[in-house]
């Protein structure tokens, strides 16, 4: 409250003060900067009358159900939300900018994630949020974003739907629902390092075979056209089918993970979705996951592979 408030209210009695208090109490707050989970649960708190949270401060969910076989978010094509997509806003004094297009995006950051405060309420873009569906909260990325989120520490991956506007803490990239934070191993510390890469869901159901336009993707429409593509299908034209000489053969790292058993978790993923061979190497306490052997000839096609994979980072190693 302002001063001239304080004053005021010493000023009227009691009676002002309940309506003072009633006013400060109806305003609606923000949604609070990437909620850490407690090191044990938290009752629910009743909070003044007319807030929108029913609790001060977020928590574990009481007698949660096991999440650990939630299914990804299904990448599809959906317009822009109506709201939660304005170019720039503004919380707690600091201004945020949203992409226009989440197409390329990817980095690497911290994640957090957001539990039962939040559970049953309106998300930036206005759909209710629930902590045992696979959705996540970010500052810019416009809404809803498809998105991969790989544990940096385990290798575990994910894929959520953006639908929220946070976390509002400059060291954080990612806020996650209570289902992937479980899914990635990060719910007893609260927090871990992970890389998020945005989908393209036109690109994503082409992949597939399910349909989808993929003629707005920058990736999709610099690809061969339908009649090059077929050239390689020839095993006598196709390098990717010949093996690569000793003395040409490199490797694409992916990660370099401090958990050896999250290596393995990674080099098991890909190894059913890749043509080439995933190996690890590991010196000290840090394992390198990397791909290959790969011969020169074969080193786009192997990347375009490892990005839709979900990497689209990789360099060349031997």
């Amino acid at each position: 409250m302002t001063k001239s408030r304080i004053n005021l209210r010493a000023v009227s009695g009691s009676l002002l003060l309940a309506a003072l208090v009633s006013g400060c109490a109806s305003q609606t707050p923000q949604r609070e900067a990437g909620a850490t989970a407690p090191s044990t649960p938290q009752s629910s708190t009743a909070a003044a009358s007319g807030e929108r949270y029913a609790m001060t401060g977020d928590a574990y969910p009481v007698a949660p159900p096991d999440v650990t076989t939630v299914p990804d978010a299904e990448p599809r094509i959906e317009p822009p939300s109506r709201a939660g997509n304005r170019p720039t806003y503004e919380v707690w004094g600091e201004t945020y900018h949203v992409l226009p297009d989440a197409r390329g995006y990817a980095k690497q950051g911290t994640a957090s994630w957001y539990g039962e405060k939040f559970h049953g309420y309106a998300t930036s873009n206005g759909e209710i949020y629930d902590m045992y569906k696979m959705s996540a909260a970010h500052r810019s990325l416009p809404l809803p974003t498809f998105a991969r989120v790989t544990s940096l520490s385990n290798g575990r991956s994910v894929i959520v739907r953006v639908n929220d506007r946070g976390p509002f803490h400059s060291d954080r990239e990612i806020d996650l629902s209570y289902a992937a934070a479980a899914r990635l191993g990060i719910l007893d510390n609260g927090t871990g390092p992970v890389r998020v890469e945005a989908i393209d869901p036109g690109q994503w159901l082409a992949e597939r075979g399910r349909g989808g336009s993929t003629a707005s993707s920058p990736a999709v429409s610099a690809a061969p056209s339908a009649a090059t593509a077929a050239v390689p299908a020839s095993p006598e034209q196709a390098p990717a089918s010949r093996e690569p000489s000793a003395n040409d053969a490199i490797y694409l790292q992916i990660a370099a993970l401090g958990s050896a058993e999250g290596a393995q978790q990674l080099q098991q993923r890909l190894a059913g979705e890749l043509p080439h061979g995933v190996r690890i190497k590991s010196d000290s306490d840090i394992h390198r996951v990397q791909v290959g052997p790969v011969s020169p000839g074969q080193e786009t096609q192997a990347r375009e592979e490892l990005r839709r994979a979900g990497f689209p980072q990789v360099f060349v190693v031997r």
